[in-house]
């Protein structure tokens, strides 16, 4: 029975990792002199670092890293890199966008640089095909197709990220990094083990998820829809056909589409529903018909060791640590 201690730094590592199978030959993967203490150190720094407003940020890229402050990043190949990614992050309200400012690589040699439009993980995407609002297609800007016509790319949520890969030594590539306010954001990946959160979907049929990658006691303490109707708030088959409802879901992977359904809540209520959830990634699904002003208050914290033990024989624990 798998261990589900793991943090979201941990889960950060072998993300990266897994993408060394995404794109071309891997074997650089193992020489990129990146450590597991270095790549948590990155996550660390980045989120707690402030940028005086007089000055950009300014740092070098690794083939394998992560960046959650604005400022401008520089890539420099010192040897073929032919399978590396970038995971951009910012504050649920945020959204990102990322400006190609110098870029000296060799397209037709097979050098590419693409921005995707929100998280890869094994072959997974978040947000989901069924909750994000363009077509998978449109979620990937290559600079080598588009880099005359469009140098800046815009995130509809608060992560990013890029594949890239070089095949000569020396060239290069900078990008500018900034943040932006998202009004009404709508699907999000937590940075923090514990927090509180409201999701509003203002008359837009669409579906928005908060995905908080541990294992979690939650409480959802307000939930509006601008209706009532006859079912109850624990899950019952008659939720999804209302059009309008809450999902919790969980499970291992960070596509929302393919995580297990705990319980589903169409009722308008104002009182803590509390459930303890031990599976890697936790999730708050608000699926939205537009007809209404849909509305979800939470918090959460994450689980410790002795919790985890206690609700193992649960089953939708079951399900979690045994895939």
């Amino acid at each position: 029975m798998r261990v589900m201690e793991r943090t979201f730094r941990e889960q950060l590592f072998f993300l990266v990792l897994c993408l060394s199978v995404l794109k071309g030959d891997s074997r650089y993967i193992e020489n990129n002199e990146i450590s597991k203490d270095e790549l948590y150190s990155f996550f660390n720094s980045e989120l707690k670092r402030e940028m005086p407003e007089e000055l950009m940020y300014r740092r070098p890229l690794r083939c394998l890293d992560m960046v959650a402050v604005e400022g401008q990043f520089t890539f420099t190949a010192e040897r073929p890199q032919l399978s590396c990614a970038v995971f951009f992050m910012a504050e649920p309200n945020e959204v990102i966008s990322v400006d190609y400012d110098n870029v000296d690589i060799d397209c037709r040699g097979g050098d590419f640089i693409t921005v995707f439009d929100g998280w890869v993980m094994k072959g997974e995407k978040f947000p989901s095909s069924q909750d994000h609002p363009l077509p998978v297609f449109e979620r990937y800007v290559d600079y080598c197709d588009s880099g005359s016509v469009r140098k800046s790319v815009r995130s509809s949520q608060n992560v990013a990220m890029i594949f890239f890969r070089i095949h000569n030594a020396g060239s290069s590539f900078t990008l500018t990094v900034r943040k932006h306010i998202n009004p009404f954001p709508c699907n999000v990946i937590s940075q923090s083990p514990e927090g509180s959160y409201t999701m509003v979907i203002p008359q837009q049929h669409r579906n928005c998820s908060f995905s908080i990658i541990y294992p979690v006691a939650i409480d959802v303490s307000e939930f509006s829809l601008g209706h009532y109707n006859k079912f109850p708030k624990r899950s019952m088959p008659g939720c999804a056909e209302s059009g309008d409802f809450v999902q919790l879901l969980g499970g291992s992977g960070i596509d929302t589409s393919k995580l297990l359904p705990i319980t589903d809540l169409c009722i308008s209520f104002t009182g803590p529903t509390h459930m303890k959830i031990g599976c890697d990634n936790t999730v708050v699904r608000m699926v939205s018909s537009g007809k209404f002003v849909s509305r979800v208050s939470f918090s959460y914290r994450v689980l410790d060791s002795q919790e985890l033990q206690t609700i193992k024989l649960n089953n939708v624990e079951d399900f979690c640590f045994n895939n």
